[in-house]
């Protein structure tokens, strides 16, 4: 009891009474060194033995086994004169333990040799070793052994059995000998579980789940695991709050899922009492359960928070680096985040994509490349995710040159087929106005999800191919892809920007008796847009009035702008005065309306809207162009000076002027 308890002194005191040697009690000493790890200790403790028994050879096998000195125990396993199947087991199973599955199968054999019967834990060990060496058929020859030894009804080696199937993807094999099993454990009921959890049947999954008749806490893991991986994190919670109701205790990697999905709805309160009682039970050190302490707290905005938990982390590892990185990222400290990225001392493909994923969404676009030709300096290879965040800065800057040198990289790293990528791909290419390639790149694409459809119609609608763009909606509509409110977005802004009033009205007026999606407010902006657009400005401004919801800046920037085409001053003057309600500040509702006053001719409501816009100190904002010179975007404002060649520029556009005027002359 005193050793188990690791009450060395204590232990002592009492050892001090035995006279003489005791076989048991040192035995027992043996035992409790194997434990500790002391095994140098343990050995010598053996070797002072003036006798020995099966039980003291044994444990030294196994105890070198455990700690991965396998020359050593099979030094002594050869040396041991009670050859019984206890200690040929302990070898067998070290030998799979350490990864040395085929040597288990050579000592399985000779076990077999020396007469010697196998017992349910030899058998065991050798379906581990058939799994790892992924050998099948010759799992399913020991099988012959286990019926000719009476052991297939053993609960241990059917569950072994069990594993093998799984491992070897035999499905409806697991099943059988699951089914055929007289009697089944909590890891039988758990093998089969984990089968439908890796294979994504979540549904089944829970029905196996619920039909256990006893659970244990590895169990409620793995399903709480699950459901948070595949994003169902309320779902994960729930069955955390009930596991903790049926008095089950969690165990690390249980908690460290819990506050992961906490930390993914931004739950700061619930979070911070799960810190408070991993600190109050001991495991707060765990690196798993501290670094999703960290996201926790960067996720729901407390980075200083997220710091101090980092900073307290004794063993970090590169989960611990990635998620204070990523914190940082998130939040917008970019320069905290590069700090801690270019300090840490490994770091793996998530760290540089946490690092130029922060520099995207911040839309630092130059630093993303910049962290990319470093992380290619560091011999480190971009994985599909980075492609990804790269392709899409290149498609916001709408740098064709990088997309193309990305894309052929793509092609190098054979990431070309991957959906997610070639997605990206078609994205760049439609942004970047070479609406072909994108065409080419998603015609290429061997599987396409509804991102994928989405992403090449807007490219074709933003483009002003609204035809082609109906036309690959009617195409995907034929697919197993149902649509989703951006797809059906970008088909309304088609027919808008194509005069297809008809068709967009009854596209819209589907939504929701057709494809189930009730219309956002950019729907309902676009339909304005389209109305506007074919001069039915009376329809719009009804279309307007009758929004479930307040209306968007946007819906009345449409119809303003309608009104300014078609020069209908009456709507105009009422829809100014509702979109002035709702942004004062915005000095392109100024200008609309001034210039629909000046093409009506009314020159003073033109000038009282001019000096109205003065005194409220707005500007018309310039508009800006750019060009792509050797991969740099240059861009370029109405009488800008602010380029470093700017005096050669305007020295340029005046000498250019000057040639024309003299060939008008001429």
């Amino acid at each position: 009891m005193y050793l188990n308890s690791q009450k060395s002194v204590e232990a002592n005191v009492i050892l001090k009474d035995f006279n003489g040697f005791d076989l048991v009690v040192h035995n027992c000493m043996i035992n409790a060194n194997v434990q500790w790890g002391n095994l140098d200790q343990a050995r010598k403790l053996f070797d002072e033995m003036p006798e020995r028994n099966e039980v003291s050879w044994t444990m030294l096998i196994s105890g070198f086994m455990k700690y991965g000195r396998v020359e050593e125990s099979i030094r002594y396993f050869e040396r041991n004169p009670f050859q019984t199947v206890v200690s040929w087991t302990a070898a067998i199973s070290g030998f799979v333990q350490n990864g040395f599955s085929f040597e288990a199968l050579k000592l399985f054999l000779k076990l077999l040799e020396s007469g010697v019967k196998p017992n349910e834990v030899t058998f065991t060990s050798i379906f581990r070793a058939c799994a790892e060496l992924g050998d099948f058929r010759l799992g399913m020859g020991f099988f012959g052994l286990i019926v000719k030894a009476g052991f297939e009804n053993k609960v241990s080696v059917s569950n072994s059995l069990i594993s093998l199937c799984l491992k070897m993807h035999e499905i409806d094999m697991a099943w059988r000998v699951f089914d055929l099993m007289k009697k089944k454990d909590v890891v039988s009921w758990t093998t089969i579980l984990d089968m439908y959890v890796e294979m994504g049947d979540l549904v089944e999954a829970r029905r196996i789940f619920d039909k256990m008749p006893e659970r244990n806490e590895i169990t409620w893991s793995v399903m709480i695991a699950r459901y948070s991986q595949s994003g169902y994190h309320k779902e994960a919670l729930k069955l955390f709050h009930q596991m903790v109701q049926e008095e089950f205790k969690p165990n690390t990697s249980c908690f460290s899922t819990v506050v992961s999905a906490l930390a993914n709805f931004e739950a700061l309160r619930p979070g911070m009492n799960i810190h408070a009682h991993v600190v109050k039970i001991g495991i707060v050190e765990d690196v798993f359960v501290s670094s999703s302490l960290v996201d926790l707290y960067c996720k729901c905005g407390k980075t200083e928070d997220g710091r101090l938990m980092f900073d307290s982390i004794v063993g970090k590892n590169v989960v611990s680096w990635n998620s204070m990185i990523g914190g940082y990222s998130l939040n917008g400290e970019l320069e905290e985040a590069k700090m801690l990225f270019d300090i840490m001392p490994q770091r793996n493909d998530v760290s540089w994509s946490a690092i130029i994923a922060g520099y995207l969404e911040h839309k630092q676009f130059d630093k993303v490349f910049e962290v990319f030709n470093e992380m290619l300096l560091a011999g480190e290879i971009p994985n599909k995710s980075t492609f990804s965040s790269l392709l899409c800065a290149s498609a916001s800057m709408a740098s064709l040159e990088k997309g193309k040198d990305l894309h052929g990289k793509v092609i190098k790293l054979g990431y070309k087929y991957d959906i997610f990528v070639g997605t990206a791909l078609t994205d760049m290419y439609a942004k970047s106005g070479d609406i072909e390639s994108a065409k080419r790149v998603f015609d290429r694409m061997p599987e396409k999800n509804e991102v994928s459809w989405t992403v090449m119609i807007q490219g074709f609608a933003e483009s002003g191919f609204a035809e082609e763009s109906l036309s690959l909606f009617e195409e995907m509509e034929n697919t197993s892809v149902s649509p989703n409110d951006l797809m059906l977005l970008s088909v309304l802004f088609a027919c808008s920007h194509s005069g297809l009033v008809d068709k967009g009205l009854q596209y819209f007026n589907s939504m929701e008796t057709v494809y189930h999606i009730e219309p956002k407010g950019r729907h309902y902006t676009c339909m304005v847009d389209m109305l506007s657009r074919s001069g039915h400005l009376s329809e719009a401004e009804d279309f307007i009035n009758s929004m479930p919801f307040q209306p968007e800046y946007n819906a009345f920037a449409a119809l303003l702008s309608g009104c300014k085409t078609y020069k209908n001053e009456e709507i105009a003057e009422r829809t100014a005065k509702k979109l002035l309600e709702l942004v004062d500040k915005s000095s392109s509702v100024y200008v609309l309306l001034s210039n629909i006053y000046a093409s009506a001719g009314r020159w003073d409501d033109a000038m009282n809207v001019r000096r109205l816009m003065k005194k409220k100190g707005l500007k018309k904002s310039g508009g800006c162009s750019w060009i792509e010179v050797k991969n740099q975007v240059h861009p370029f404002y109405s009488e800008d000076g602010t380029h470093c060649q700017s005096a050669e520029l305007y020295g340029l556009i005046e000498l250019l002027r000057s040639e024309m005027l003299v060939r008008e002359n001429n």
